[in-house]
């Protein structure tokens, strides 16, 4: 039985009309998600940035203090003098206890903050007043989101008149002893003493032996060096010249490196080992170690390739902790720069992160650094590279002896650190601190001193075929 036409419209737009109903229903709620997200967006742009945490990190090169914000925020600073004082304005905040809980991160020891007062300044405005214990080279820039930090304002005080790396080698009898005695203990921590200030107005004088390294040259009598792993001898050296071994600790200060499951940190692990190192190859009658960085502070990549050559290194050692995203990864490893890309995809993998460390620890890229042009060379590098592989060789075999080796052979890619055109430089990854039984093998004193005991015999083994030539300190100005 059909429906008169106008029975069988009603009929059809009783269907639909729920459907019509259920649409603009749905259209409404969408205009209000999209209405309520732009409000949110608003709210969260007009409200005010909030400093959700501060930090101070005191060195005898340089102090830097960082505040971590909810957002970027205006600022500016000036330097007044009689006394010193760095004041910095901070527009748009409001004081909180992550900002006013700064002054109590300043300690006494440091080389040159000696208190920070906060307090408004005038309507939208905080300042912050950082009294000074000497005339200083302020630095303050910011930083967008990165790794698991958000948005930073930095602030770095550098002393007025730089501090010569030469003058790290400059120690104290008394120094001196300690670390023999601590070197000779083994497993016991070895105590290094941090370099001693330089005062802005008094130039330090620099040791002869230093300044004039050819009067001391004669000859390094060259020695087969077998391995056999049992009843193994050092190869005999004669004393020469002192060669220069600078020892790079990896990431420092904002930059933690790596983590392991219990909690580790990369730049701590690496320190420790680094300041072991130091102490084995000072007690060494021909060798002299310079630390890279001897406290825990960033220094940027190309920063750490320019104080090598300013020390007229012989070689450069950076050590790290490696790190995989599956805890069974394990092993050693040796790296060597690439002029041709990475010899596997982990070397390429593991380049890209450790040449991201710039990014994490922070580095004011508006400061045009005049000698980064002539340190981080692309050039042909061929013959410092070969050097590099040889004695990224001759460490990896000791390595075998005190770890399972991640890789047999010394890899290579296009790590920023490694990029001394005149120094043959290795990165070492003592081990994997993400596999749980090697973080805990890292943080035992005894495993540290077995690693950097392994490195020196490397080091001892290359040299002992490649007798280094006589070399004078690099005119880099300050």
């Amino acid at each position: 039985m059909f429906k008169p036409a106008s029975e069988q419209a009603n009929d059809l737009n009783a269907l639909v009309s729920p459907r019509r109903s259920l649409i603009s229903l749905l259209g409404l709620g969408a205009l209000w998600v999209t209405f309520l997200l732009a409000l949110f967006a608003a709210n969260t742009a007009n409200s005010a940035p909030v400093v959700t945490a501060s930090r101070v990190w005191p060195a005898a090169e340089y102090t830097r203090i960082t505040l971590e914000l909810s957002q970027p925020v205006k600022f500016s600073f000036s330097s007044i003098k009689n006394p010193e004082r760095l004041v910095l304005d901070l527009e748009g905040i409001e004081p909180n206890e992550a900002l006013t809980g700064l002054s109590a991160k300043v300690g006494e020891s440091d080389p040159y903050v000696r208190l920070v007062r906060v307090g408004r300044f005038k309507p939208n405005v905080v300042r912050v007043v950082l009294d000074l214990k000497t005339e200083v080279k302020p630095s303050v820039f910011s930083l967008p989101p990165a790794g698991e930090y958000g948005n930073r304002l930095v602030v770095d005080i550098y002393p007025h008149q730089a501090v010569d790396p030469l003058m790290a080698l400059v120690s104290s009898p008394r120094q001196a002893a300690v670390g023999v005695e601590d070197a000779a203990r083994g497993a016991e921590k070895v105590a290094v003493a941090p370099p001693p200030a330089v005062s802005p107005e008094v130039a330090q004088p620099v040791p002869e032996a230093i300044e004039q390294p050819k009067e001391v040259m004669t000859e390094w009598k060259k020695e087969s060096v077998t391995k056999p792993k049992a009843n193994k001898r050092k190869p005999e050296l004669q004393v020469t010249r002192l060669v220069t071994i600078a020892i790079d600790a990896g990431h420092g200060g904002e930059d933690p490196g790596a983590r392991g499951a219990r909690g580790t940190n990369e730049k701590d692990v690496t320190l420790s080992i680094a300041k072991r190192l130091k102490a084995v190859v000072d007690n060494e009658p021909n060798m002299r170690g310079v630390l890279i960085r001897d406290d825990d502070y960033f220094i940027p990549l190309h920063g750490r390739v320019i104080k090598a050559r300013k020390v007229s290194a012989d070689l450069f050692v950076s050590i790290h902790a490696d790190a995989f995203i599956r805890p069974e990864a394990r092993g050693s490893s040796v790296f060597a720069l690439s002029e041709r890309g990475a010899t596997s995809a982990a070397a390429r993998w593991l380049a890209k992160k450790e040449n991201e460390a710039d990014l994490i620890g922070g580095v004011n890229l508006d400061v045009k650094d005049p000698y980064l042009a002539r340190t981080l060379l692309d050039l042909s590098q061929t013959a410092t590279i070969n050097d590099s592989l040889k004695l990224g060789k001759a460490v990896l075999n000791e390595l075998g002896d005190i770890n399972s080796l991640h890789k047999g052979a010394v890899e290579q890619a296009g790590f920023a650190v490694l990029k001394s055109p005149d120094i043959p430089s290795i990165l070492v990854e003592t081990a994997f601190i993400s596999n749980p039984d090697e973080e805990r093998r890292l943080n035992d004193e005894a495993y540290q001193d077995k690693m950097a005991k392994a490195i020196l015999a490397g080091i001892r083994n290359y040299f002992a075929k490649n007798p280094p030539l006589a070399k004078s300190r690099l005119a880099l100005a300050d």
